[in-house]
């Protein structure tokens, strides 16, 4: 007999909340004051480490490198800004929440959706392990006793991630408002403080401004000759991280207060102002105060001429600014440093408001399973919040939390979603530009035109100096991911599509046609109360014929089964099947089919009586063979499981005995 424990939900509402109606979606939309911390979290954070990936990446050619260090940042602006203006468009074309699926899809053809769709996906997810492996680094420089929990740390920050989410929208923003807040103060005060300094000549110079800092052997000529050129491209589309996040906007413009367009495109206007603000101001302080941040600085710092050695511990430069500048004001240090590091963490939260919304489109497509479209209890899209943070955990173990490993696989996937949907724009524009015939309208087109052809432009520039500075430092990998998620959505589909064919009516007449007969059967393992319910519900159906099957693995029990039997005059029939070698699902198997090769019109019903425990330790007490039963007959056509509980915590209750 098969078991079933009861699933309370009280542990589920203290964890998420109570369920919400579906009448309530419109309270859980975001007014613009909650979007943006939700939505440019992501992009905010990179604020964090961006600049680090400049200084870092062009430390490689020696100190008179880092003097270029303000010019790539103010290319990662005029890229990032560009984006922005392109991507407001995008906001008002196509305000579903598809984002660069729908654009693709809608204007380059099913393959190009898919595309972009699966370099999102696995983006989101990286931004998860990159932010949340990053963050929980950072934790550790300010708690160095906490060195060797990493991984631990990070699975369960995106663990309290989840959980904020799964409360739904608005919940997690008024939860992630004040922390993203308080971190743009903080690095707007750092701005301002560190501006206010340099042009009073009191700004000093950064801890590591003392150090010397060398170039590697094969780049010690600087920055001359292709090496250079090849360097400086590669710190261009380091700091192009500062990007990531944009997108996710445009695919979250559903969650959005009416007017949902307009409040989204002022949304990203601000995150585009804000976030460009930010990277400069880092970016002008660190070259201001002579910062080193070097690549492998081990070796390539010098201290009175000899190396720093692998004791070494390498500030960030955010921290290096903060201890710089409120030297003589610790409190402020603190400040800077704790909501940076708990920004980067907060930073996964724009991946778990866009997945779901992208991963509910594409369920609704059937190109994932329907389930992601599905809302969950607080009106969140459950299923593909935790299907992110699985995700998510399994790189952060596979790659150790380590951010040096996670970051090379980084900004492709977004890099790959800008260019193809700015493609998709220009195609769009260009549709509409044929189809008006207002002199003004055409005018307002052909600018949006040329804002999309010049974001592609720009964005293709930077995917393919990123596929060419990072292909072999790990940038393969993602476009392996890309590619699997992509046949992995094409075979899904393929599947939706061929069972909706085997499901369609295509004769109304036949599929009215009835069985000739009904045999019914009912299992039993001995005469007890629930197999006497299961013979009255089975009589109640009136079938054509109706008897109970036992197997005999116990010549005893049979013998005392076919006692009992006889002596409470069952009015039904005791068919008992021999099983000389101790199985119980296959002789049942074996008997069912042979009255259907008998009868093949017939249908077969098999009752099972069906224990109701109250917790799962209890469930694994007692006999799992009908489980395994209805996973053999489900493939035999024209028979059918029919499961008759019985509430086994009724009978403890009352004192009675119970089955075993």
């Amino acid at each position: 007999m098969k078991s079933v424990s009861a699933h309370p939900g009280a542990f589920k509402r203290f964890l998420l909340g109570k369920p919400v109606a579906s009448d309530r979606l419109g309270h859980t939309l975001l007014p613009k004051r909650l979007a943006l911390p939700v939505f440019a979290s992501d992009a905010l954070s990179s604020v964090a480490y961006a600049p680090d990936e400049i200084f870092l990446t062009l430390s490689i050619a020696g100190v008179a490198a880092l003097t270029i260090s303000p010019w790539v940042g103010l290319a990662v602006v005029i890229v990032m800004l560009v984006v922005v203006t392109a991507y407001r468009q995008n906001v008002h074309a196509y305000p579903s929440g598809g984002g660069d699926y729908e654009v693709a899809t809608t204007n380059l053809g099913r393959n190009a959706g898919l595309t972009v769709a699966s370099a999102l996906l696995v983006d989101y997810v990286l931004t998860v392990a990159v932010s949340i492996s990053s963050g929980a680094q950072y934790l550790i420089t300010v708690l160095p006793g906490m060195y060797g929990y990493q991984v631990p740390i990070a699975v369960g920050a995106v663990v309290i991630l989840a959980l904020i989410n799964l409360r739904g929208s608005r919940e997690s923003g008024r939860a992630l408002s004040a922390p993203v807040y308080l971190y743009m103060f903080a690095i707007g005060l750092l701005a301002v403080v560190g501006a206010f300094q340099y042009f009073t000549g009191s700004l000093q110079p950064a801890p590591s401004a003392r150090f010397d800092l060398i170039a590697q052997s094969d780049l010690d000529a600087g920055l001359t000759g292709l090496a250079g050129g090849f360097l400086v491209l590669r710190a261009f589309s380091s700091g192009c991280a500062a990007l990531t996040g944009v997108e996710a906007i445009s695919n979250g413009v559903p969650v959005f207060r009416k007017p949902k367009s307009h409040n989204a495109a002022i949304t990203l206007g601000l995150l585009g102002l804000i976030g460009s603000v930010m990277l400069m101001s880092v970016v002008l302080l660190g070259r201001a105060t002579n910062l080193k941040f070097a690549y492998a600085p081990a070796t390539q710092l010098l201290d009175n001429g000899a190396p720093v050695g692998p004791s070494y511990h390498q500030a960030p430069v955010i921290g290096q600014l903060a201890e710089t500048i409120f030297a003589g004001a610790f409190p402020l240090f603190l400040l800077v440093t704790i909501t940076t590091g708990f920004i980067l963490v907060l930073a996964a939260n724009t991946a778990f408001n866009g997945f779901p919304v992208l991963g509910s489109i594409l369920g609704r497509d059937g190109f994932l399973p329907h389930q992601l479209h599905k809302r969950g209890d607080r009106l969140a899209f459950s299923n593909g919040i935790l299907a992110l943070a699985v995700a998510a955990i399994v790189l952060i173990v596979i790659f150790d939390a380590e951010v040096t490993r996670l970051i090379q696989l980084y900004i492709v996937g977004v890099f790959i979603s800008f260019t193809t949907s700015q493609f998709g724009m220009y195609r769009h524009f260009t549709r509409e530009l044929g189809l008006s015939t207002s002199a003004s309208e055409r005018r307002r087109i052909r600018r949006s035109r040329i804002i999309a052809a010049v974001g592609c432009a720009l964005t293709g520039l930077v995917l393919v100096v990123a596929l060419v500075t990072k292909f072999l430092h790990g940038a393969w990998i993602t476009l392996v991911l890309i590619a699997l998620v992509f046949f992995l959505m094409h075979r899904i589909r393929r599947h939706y599509d061929r069972v909706g064919r085997q499901l369609a009516v295509t004769d109304l007449s036949a599929s009215r046609a009835l069985p000739s007969r009904v045999h019914a059967l009912i299992l039993v393992s001995s005469l007890n109360r629930p197999a006497l319910q299961a013979i009255s519900y089975a009589r109640a159906t009136r079938p054509s014929t109706l008897s109970a099957v036992h197997v005999n693995v116990d010549p005893e029990a049979s013998e005392q089964l076919r006692a009992d039997w006889r002596e409470a005059e069952i009015p039904i029939d005791l068919t008992i099947l021999d099983s000389p070698y101790r199985e119980i699902s296959r002789p049942i198997v074996e008997y069912v089919r042979s009255i259907r090769k008998q009868s093949p019109r017939d249908l077969v019903v098999v009752f099972v009586p069906e224990f109701v425990v109250r917790t799962w330790p209890e469930h694994i007490l007692h006999n799992q063979t009908a489980l395994r039963l209805k996973s053999r007959l489900l493939f035999t056509p024209g028979v059918v499981m029919s499961s008759v509980p019985f509430q086994l915590a009724d009978v403890q209750e009352s004192g009675h005995g119970t089955d075993r």
